[in-house]
């Protein structure tokens, strides 16, 4: 649309007051394709909310991304300490240039639908095999369907096999697959470009990278704790 408008610009002399007027029209339909979710994107740690006392970092990781696998613990350490005074959500952030990073965030989308209290098992159970199961080369020969039963084999290890056919139904619903683009357009609409990529109190920290270990976390906790006593 935006090539139809300048052709009709150099084709046509069109009043300003009229240019004007196409070009609100055009933003504002983008505008109104944007959904707005019924929820706030992302998993509560230890279903422990963010509150007036405590200091909220949210997370965005991608399942198969060795950085987030690797700057895990030494957040969840961090968040252990700290007990309440510390809140974590993981928004899921499928990395383009991983080949199994948007099944396997909608994998968590899926099992934080049927059992929140194992999203974050799964996450951990995503890390840690990431590498000889979903990492690229690994798929490279398989199909899609493949990488889904095995994802979904996975999911149920975390949530319980039970779940199994649950989980694969999910994968046939288009709800979780929109809910996973929302999560994407969400770190997207938050400046995020690659993963990890954290914000504490909603600012992006300068330091975000794998490189943040336990000391690391508590040299910029422990500030904003103390400021609020």
């Amino acid at each position: 649309m935006m090539m139809m408008m300048m052709m009709m610009i150099r084709t046509h002399r069109i009043p300003m007051m009229t240019l004007t007027l196409y070009f609100y029209l055009f933003f504002q339909k983008i505008e109104a394709q944007v959904s707005i979710p019924a929820k706030f994107d992302g998993f509560v740690y230890k279903k422990r909310p963010y509150t007036t006392v405590s200091v909220m970092i949210e997370a965005f990781f991608d399942p198969v991304c060795p950085d987030s696998r690797d700057s895990w613990p030494p957040l969840k350490q961090a968040l252990d300490y700290y007990g309440s005074f510390a809140s974590l959500v993981v928004h899921p952030f499928p990395l383009p240039y991983h080949d199994n990073a948007f099944v396997t965030s909608r994998a968590l989308h899926i099992v934080n639908k049927l059992n929140s209290s194992a999203t974050y098992d799964l996450l951990e159970l995503f890390f840690k095999h990431q590498e000889e199961e979903f990492y690229n080369k690994q798929t490279f020969n398989v199909s899609k369907d493949f990488v889904v039963n095995q994802v979904a084999k996975l999911a149920s290890r975390a949530v319980g096999k039970l779940y199994y056919p649950a989980i694969k139904s999910n994968f046939e619903d288009r709800t979780t697959d929109l809910t996973t683009r929302i999560s994407f357009k969400y770190g997207c609409s938050r400046g995020v470009f690659g993963t990890p990529f954290f914000f504490v109190n909603g600012f992006p920290l300068p330091t975000a990278g794998p490189t943040i270990d336990y000391n690391g976390w508590r040299s910029i906790i422990d500030p904003l704790i103390a400021d609020r006593a």
